[in-house]
């Protein structure tokens, strides 16, 4: 099949999947039309190792190493603003971060892969992967399962609308950030708030435990590690005439070096007890550890800029967004690379208005993909 008409077929695809969109877990039509698509190619053995994802694995006339490409399926609960004419038929649920152009993109690598079944030397392992957005995340479910067992390398790509479409990002190292949450209770002796030197009023208390955990980045890690601590919702109080017992706030931590994550963990421990015991107050922390940062395989991720061609590369930053991808990279080495799909005025994702041009993007991702995993296994 020529490659006009895959991406034709990837475009169709990408489009059914905006206007059926699925939550995280919930993916059960959305890999129902995976599974049925695939079936369709033929020459694939199929498996669903949870009940709302797909492994396709495609074995080579020829022995060789075995290489897993993977794309997620789930959407985001955001209610679609875009006005297109395929937008979201669900209420509240939207796929507003490319995952649809994913895997459309995927079912078009492994329709144009089976056909070139002769000049696979190995294996080819394709991941339909639920549940990216909500942690603890597919990923690490399939990983679970086995469906990275004998698996030597793992490509996948994201399509992102700040990118230029139809170019290429690659980079050595890491690509996201280990994205971890927090919620703190700053406990103090509520009371009226006429009196207040009768409680121990904890707004204040919050005050500045948000104001030196925001000092964390600057004063407390090495001004070459990048890492964000970001205080995003603060809670406390009923009344203009009530001093609460306590606030509530929370927050995000983004790293990319597992040293650091340890240590602003550490600091917000001794930031909290200090600020805390200082005025006669407590705390409880609540850490809950995110994604891993995704870390590429300098080896891999030059294949995959051979594979994309000089005349598509561009140069990229790595992102502070947490990306599932890192589950599969504690199995195998891998490269994640970013496709750019953006449009003019494009909006970002998790945005109601998010949107790609699928007809520039779809046709890159393809192409890389199935060059990045011939090449492997040659």
């Amino acid at each position: 099949m020529d490659s006009a008409t895959l991406a034709a077929d990837a475009v169709a695809w990408r489009r059914h999947l905006h206007a059926n969109p699925e939550l995280s877990f919930q993916e059960h039509e959305t890999s129902r039309f995976v599974r049925e698509t695939l079936e369709s190619f033929g020459g694939l053995e199929l498996s669903q190792p949870t009940p709302t994802s797909v492994v396709a694995r495609l074995r080579g006339g020829k022995p060789g190493r075995t290489v897993a490409l993977r794309a997620d399926l789930d959407a985001l609960p955001i209610q679609e603003e875009t006005g297109l004419e395929f937008a979201s038929q669900r209420p509240g649920a939207m796929h507003a971060c490319g995952h649809d152009g994913h895997t459309a993109a995927l079912l078009a690598v492994a329709r144009g892969l089976v056909e070139r079944r002769d000049e696979v030397a190995g294996e080819i392992r394709f991941l339909f992967q639920h549940a990216e957005e909500l942690p603890p995340g597919g990923a690490a479910e399939l990983v679970a399962a086995g469906a990275l067992a004998g698996v030597d390398a793992v490509f996948g790509a994201h399509l992102i609308s700040n990118l230029e479409a139809g170019r290429v990002g690659v980079l050595d190292g890491p690509v996201s950030a280990a994205a971890d949450v927090f919620s703190a209770r700053i406990v103090g002796r509520g009371g009226h708030a006429a009196f207040p030197h009768l409680v121990v009023d904890p707004i204040p208390v919050a005050a500045q435990a948000i104001s030196s955990l925001q000092q964390i980045v600057s004063r407390n890690t090495k001004p070459l590690d990048s890492a964000v601590v970001s205080v995003t919702r603060v809670h406390g109080g009923t009344a203009d005439n009530v001093i609460p017992e306590a606030v509530e706030l929370g927050g995000t931590v983004r790293t990319y070096r597992q040293e650091v994550r340890e240590q602003i963990r550490a600091a917000m421990e001794r930031i909290l007890a200090g600020v805390t015991s200082a005025h006669g107050a407590g705390y409880e922390l609540d850490y809950e550890l995110g994604y891993d940062s995704v870390v590429n395989d300098p080896e891999l991720a030059a294949l995959v800029r051979e594979a994309a061609g000089a005349d598509r590369l561009v140069d990229t930053e790595p992102m502070m967004a947490g990306e599932d991808f890192s589950a599969y990279l504690r199995a195998a080495p891998g490269c994640f690379f970013l496709v750019g799909a953006g449009t003019e005025g494009a909006f970002p994702h998790h945005h109601p208005r998010f949107t790609i041009d699928d007809e520039t993007a779809l046709p890159v991702a393809i192409d890389t993909m199935t060059r990045a995993a011939l090449a492997y296994l040659s």
